[in-house]
């Protein structure tokens, strides 16, 4: 199958479209504008509330005529540009595919090695997000705004996340497993091809070792030991580091290893400053980086108490180190941040990070309905992404029923090829949603070969259904739809039979945002579907019950921008209690109480509506193989930027053989 890497199959055509857009832009621009400066968002409100002089009603009242006047005679343009516009879209293809020529931009896919199938195993990581960067007008009827700078600042946070080295975490105490979540949330090692030891007072109980992949000669014996143990990392595992902990039983850190860390942390001097946006974001005051912000990782703000930097091997780190490479942080863990691991009887890990997950391969975004926005997305996850397909989708008439005036906001970002690509549209919207081209993109990937030359894939696909609230049959025939089509695309792509298998299939993986939860009574025709006979939740105990530890993945748009929740970290804390939950998370719809979530002190079913998912199946995998979920995290990177928790899930593909 051919990947398009361009909206139209010849530059002509593409020329005509830009002209045609280019004359309808100012009159949608004005629009926008207009339609936006009376809605505002909370946090607009409350810096109004102290504008005495009401500048801001002022300034409303002066340029609305304004807006009115110049929207009025951009319209016979916008007219013009619209009929050459629509007509177009019959021959516009269904999604871009972007390939990064520069490889030295890509810190992500340069890590990669191809793997072989000749170790134990290897795990992938994927991630899923709602973004809600839709038109900026449209964006603060969810309580956001600016959505051109969340765009970037999106990107960014994404990339520092899942950029970060993986560090495994193992606790030699057989009285103890308890491990604070900044652990695993915050600490940030070397960056890859630094292959040195990391020497610091960073300690969580009485010993710490804090190792990089390939740690070098200094290390050799501790390596040898490591091998064939459990601490020895699956083939293709790249960047990761280990950290093991021996001591204390009650795991705490002591007052003096906290003064040592912190000394050291102002004898390393200040914070590396932020290389690139701050001018931008600025200009956007609820995204600015605030104390206790981990959201990127070159924020001058600390995560957790303080965000320090590391000395390097015995001696100090020179300058022209510090211009060129980036410098090892790491968050201090407090010491009132031990909390027991809860519900031990689940086989893999689970959390709420502050970061997205590291080494992260693949991520499926939705609502990215904005162009303008999309392009400033790719252009950031390009320095992790080596692979993107993004403005996915139909316009105007062509292959769906409506008039689609948006695309279906999906995107999808791999750090390995894409070999096959494909979408439908959904053609039973309602609403508001039958404007978007909402519908599903499918995908099979290469992940590695084996010995014998066999190809190594695995299948994701992303979907956006229908959201307004009642439209339960809607969702149970779009579901319907999306399994007709994934077996499809399983069909039309697999170039192997079962005697002679030309390929291997590792993974196949369903991810987006549902629209439903696994809670409400009104759901209850979603969760029964058999879609979840096929594909496994790994939050999911049975139709109307999910596991103790899931959360719900929407929040409440009012209190986006409260000083608890604002920030990363925050959130993350606020969201680790009951009470945290009952107050910023949306719950199912009840008759006993109001819509505000804010303050809510009843019990409630659940921990939240559920909307956003990660599933996986084991049908039609290689037989030999197994796959197990080894992690699942509820993310808060994106805190203040969209009124969604991303989800991420780590998958371990188990081939059977020994490490050689």
């Amino acid at each position: 199958m051919v990947l398009y890497t361009s909206p139209f199959p010849n530059s002509f055509l593409s020329v005509l479209h830009s002209f045609s857009w280019g004359l309808i832009f100012p009159c949608y621009w004005l629009a926008d504008r207009l339609v936006g400066s009376f809605v505002p968002t909370t946090y607009e409100k409350r810096q109004r509330a102290d504008d005495p002089c009401y500048f801001h009603a002022l300034c409303i009242i002066i340029t609305t005529p304004i807006y009115l006047a110049l929207l009025v005679a951009s319209l016979p343009f916008a007219l013009i540009g619209f009929l050459l516009w629509s007509p177009l879209q019959s021959a516009r293809r269904p999604y871009i595919y972007s390939r990064l020529k520069d490889k030295n931009h890509a810190n992500g896919a340069t890590l990669l090695t191809e793997w072989k199938a000749a170790g134990s195993g290897k795990s992938f990581c994927f991630g899923s997000a709602n973004v809600c960067l839709l038109p900026d007008s449209l964006a603060r009827f969810n309580n956001v705004f600016n959505t051109q700078a969340r765009a970037k600042e999106i990107g960014r946070r994404i990339r520092n996340g899942a950029s970060r080295p993986q560090i495994k975490i193992y606790i030699d105490s057989p009285t103890n497993t308890s491990i604070s979540a900044a652990s695993f949330s915050s600490l940030v090692s070397p960056q890859a091809g630094d292959n040195r030891t990391v020497n610091a007072g960073i300690k969580r109980t009485t010993s710490m070792e804090y190792k990089g992949d390939n740690c070098g000669s200094n290390n050799g014996e501790e390596s040898r030991e490591d091998k064939g143990g459990s601490g020895e990392p699956h083939e293709g595992e790249e960047n990761t580091c280990i950290v093991r902990i021996n001591g204390e039983e009650n795991g705490h850190m002591s007052d003096t290893e906290t003064d040592t860390v912190n000394g050291q942390a102002r004898a390393s001097g200040p914070a590396e400053p932020s290389l690139e946006g701050d001018a931008e974001m600025s200009k956007t005051p609820n995204h600015k980086q605030k104390e206790g912000d981990s959201g990127s990782l070159d924020s001058c703000s600390a995560s957790r108490e303080s965000l320090v930097k590391v000395r390097v091997g015995d001696g100090t780190v020179d300058q022209s180190t510090v211009n060129n490479k980036l410098l090892y942080k790491a968050s201090i863990m407090k010491k009132t941040s031990v909390r027991k691991k809860k519900h031990t009887d689940e086989t893999f890990d689970h959390e709420i990070s502050a970061f997205f997950p590291a080494n992260l391969d693949f991520l499926c975004l939705q609502e990215v309905f904005d162009k303008r926005a999309a392009e400033k997305l790719k252009e950031q996850l390009h320095h992790y992404f080596e692979y993107i397909v993004y403005d996915v989708g139909v316009y105007s008439c062509h292959g769906c029923c409506s008039f689609k005036f948006v695309n279906s906001g999906l995107l999808f970002a791999s750090r390995y090829p894409v070999m096959d690509a494909a979408y439908h549209c959904y053609p039973n919207g309602r609403g508001m949603d039958s404007l978007a081209s909402k519908g599903a993109l499918f995908l099979k990937v290469q992940v590695g070969s084996t010995p014998q030359d066999q190809r190594i894939v695995g299948y994701i696909s992303c979907t956006h259904l229908q959201a307004i609230a009642g439209d339960t049959t809607v969702r149970c025939e779009q579901l319907d739809m999306l399994q007709d089509w994934l077996s499809e695309f399983r069909k039309s792509t697999s170039s192997s039979s079962t005697a002679n298998p030309e390929e291997l299939v590792a993974f196949d993986v369903l991810c987006g945002d549902l629209n439903f939860d696994n809670c409400s009574s009104e759901d209850k025709l979603e969760q029964q579907h058999s879609l979840f006979t096929h594909y496994k939740d790994p939050c999911r105990v049975g139709p109307g019950e999910d596991k103790p530890w899931a959360i719900g993945t929407l929040l409440d748009p009012e209190g986006l921008y409260d000083e608890e929740v604002c920030t990363p970290d925050n959130l993350q804390k606020v969201l680790e209690s009951e009470e945290g939950r009952k107050g910023y998370l949306v719950y199912p719809t009840s008759k006993n109480h109001g819509s505000s979530q804010k303050g809510r002190k009843a019990s409630l079913k659940g921990n939240g509506r559920r909307i956003d998912y990660m599933l996986y199946t084991e049908e039609g995998l290689y037989l030999e193989w197994k796959v197990e979920v080894e992690e699942y995290s509820f993310i808060t990177q994106l805190a203040g930027l969209t009124d969604h928790l991303p989800v991420a899930m780590r998958l371990m593909v188990s081939t059977g053989e020994d490490d050689p």
